[in-house]
C-alpha cells in the first residue's frame, strides 16, 4: 500500500497556505495593539509547529499510560524545571490546553458543585472564568463578584472582604483581564486568610511581567497560581498552573485524568522554549519596555484628551472610556482597524452601555515592545489614534494612516515572521 503522500502546504493545500500568508502579512503591517496578543519567537513557532504533535502521552512524566515517551517526558520535565526557576514555584503543571481550562481544574480541585466562589466581576475587568454567570463557572457555583470603586476604579477592597465575610467562598480569585495596575495579592491574601478561602491568582495577562520582575508575584502567596503561556510571556497558546506543593495532587488530578486526556505535547515543546527566552537577560529588558511604553503611551493619550480608566496604567494595559469622544468603543476599534491600528472595544467600569457595544477600548503594549518600538513610537501611535477617533467615518484619512502605520511598522520586522 503506498505511503502518505507528503507535499508542502503550498502544494497540499494552497487555500490555507495562502490565508496564512495573509495572515502573516496582517501581523507584519500593522500595528497590533491587543493587550492579549503578542509575537511568538520563531523557535518558539518551529517547536509548536514540530513532530511532537505525533505523539499521545495521556498521564504525567514516568507514569504515562502509553509507550514510546522516552522524549516526550524529557521535554515536559524540561519545560516544568524552567517555568519553577523563572517563577521560583514549588510545583508545575504544564498540560492545561489553555487559561480557561487551567482555572476549570482549580475548581475542580477545591470546590463541589454550588460552593460559594468570589472574583472580580466581569465589567469591572475580570474574566469569565472567575464565577462570571454566562461561564459554566458561574452556572456551576455560587459566585460573587466584587468590583471597583466608582471615584478612582481601582479594586475594592472593602467590598472585596465583605462579600468575603458575607458568603465565605471556598475559592478567592485575584486576576484581571482589563485592569490597568498593579494587583495587591497580599490583601487578597489577608482576606482569604480570614474567610479560610483558597487564594488563586490568575496571571494570564501579567506572567511575562511577573517573570520579568517587572510586576509583584503572587507565587508563595497565593496558594495556586494560573497563567496562559501566551500574552506577555511571548510562548504558544497554552496553559499552565504552579502551585504549594502541598496542593500538587490536587491539582494534577483534576488536570489529568479530571478535565482532559493527553496533552499537546507540540505545546510543551514551545512553553519550554518561551520558558528559556524568559530565563534570558533580554526578557528583564523586554519586560521593562512593555511597561515603559505602556506609560508612555497612557500619557500622550491624556495630553490628547482621552480618558483613561484608572487615569493611567502599571503594566501592559491601557482601557480607555471614549464616553467624551463621543465615539462609542465597537465604531472607534473597526475604525481603527481599517487605519491599521488593531484594538479592541471593551467595556469601562459602570459602563451604561451594553457588552457588544461598550464605550471603551482596550489597548496593550506587548506585540509593539516585542518588535522593537518604543516610547517615540508610542507618541506617533497616540497621534494616530487621535486623527481616528475625531472623525472614524474619515475614509481617505484613515486610508492615509493605515499607509504611514506600513511605512512606520516596515522599520520594526516582527519577531517569529520571515519576510519574503
Amino acid at each position: 500500500m503506498p505511503a502518505l503522500t507528503d507535499p508542502a502546504l503550498k502544494d497540499a493545500d494552497p487555500t490555507i497556505a495562502e490565508l496564512i500568508a495573509q495572515e502573516e502579512r496582517r501581523e507584519t503591517d500593522k500595528l497590533r495593539l491587543i493587550a492579549s496578543e503578542n509575537y511568538a519567537s520563531r523557535a518558539v513557532l518551529e517547536a509548536t509547529g514540530s513532530v511532537l504533535a505525533n505523539k499521545y502521552s495521556e498521564g504525567y512524566a514516568g507514569k504515562r499510560y502509553y509507550e514510546g515517551q522516552q522524549i516526550v517526558d524529557q521535554v515536559e520535565l524540561l519545560a516544568i524545571a524552567r517555568i519553577r526557576e523563572l517563577f521560583g514555584a514549588e510545583h508545575v503543571n504544564v498540560q492545561p490546553y489553555s487559561g480557561s481550562p487551567a482555572n476549570l481544574a482549580v475548581y475542580l480541585a477545591f470546590c463541589q458543585p454550588g460552593d460559594p466562589v468570589l472574583g472580580l466581576a466581569l465589567p469591572a475587568g475580570g474574566h469569565l472564568t472567575h464565577g462570571w454567570g454566562v461561564s459554566i463557572t458561574g452556572k456551576y457555583f455560587a459566585s460573587q463578584g466584587y468590583g471597583v470603586r466608582r471615584e478612582d476604579q481601582r479594586i475594592d477592597f472593602d467590598d472585596v472582604r465583605r462579600l468575603a465575610l458575607e458568603h465565605r467562598p471556598k475559592l478567592l480569585w485575584c486576576g484581571t483581564t482589563a485592569y490597568p495596575r498593579l494587583l495587591d495579592f497580599a490583601r487578597f491574601r489577608e482576606i482569604a486568610d480570614e474567610v479560610g478561602a483558597i487564594l488563586c491568582a490568575d496571571i494570564a495577562h501579567i506572567a511575562g511581567l511577573v517573570a520579568g520582575g517587572v510586576h509583584p508575584s503572587p507565587v508563595g502567596i497565593a496558594d495556586v497560581v494560573t497563567s496562559t503561556t501566551h500574552k506577555t510571556f511571548r510562548g504558544p497558546r497554552g496553559g499552565m498552573i504552579l502551585c504549594k506543593e502541598e496542593h500538587a495532587r490536587a491539582i494534577d488530578r483534576a488536570v489529568f485524568p479530571g478535565l482532559q486526556g493527553g496533552p499537546h505535547n507540540h505545546t510543551t515543546a514551545g512553553i519550554a522554549v518561551a520558558a528559556g527566552e524568559a530565563l534570558k537577560p533580554e526578557f528583564k529588558s523586554y519586560a521593562q519596555g512593555v511597561v515603559d511604553n505602556a506609560k508612555a503611551l497612557a500619557e500622550a493619550l491624556l495630553s490628547r484628551g482621552f480618558d483613561l480608566v484608572t487615569g493611567g496604567t502599571d503594566n501592559h494595559l491601557i482601557l480607555i472610556d471614549l464616553t467624551s469622544k463621543q465615539v462609542p468603543g465597537k465604531v472607534a476599534a473597526q475604525a481603527l482597524d481599517r487605519a491599521g491600528i488593531v484594538a479592541n472595544y471593551n467595556s469601562v467600569p459602570f459602563d451604561p452601555r451594553k457588552p457588544f457595544d461598550p464605550s471603551g477600548l482596550r489597548i496593550g503594549t506587548p506585540s509593539l515592545t516585542s518588535r522593537g518600538m518604543g516610547p517615540g513610537e508610542m507618541v506617533r501611535l497616540a497621534d494616530f489614534m487621535d486623527q481616528v477617533v475625531k472623525d472614524p467615518s474619515d475614509e481617505p484619512a484613515l486610508a492615509r494612516i493605515a499607509g504611514e502605520v506600513r511605512e512606520l511598522c516596515s522599520s520594526f520586522p516582527p519577531p517569529g515572521i520571515i519576510q519574503a
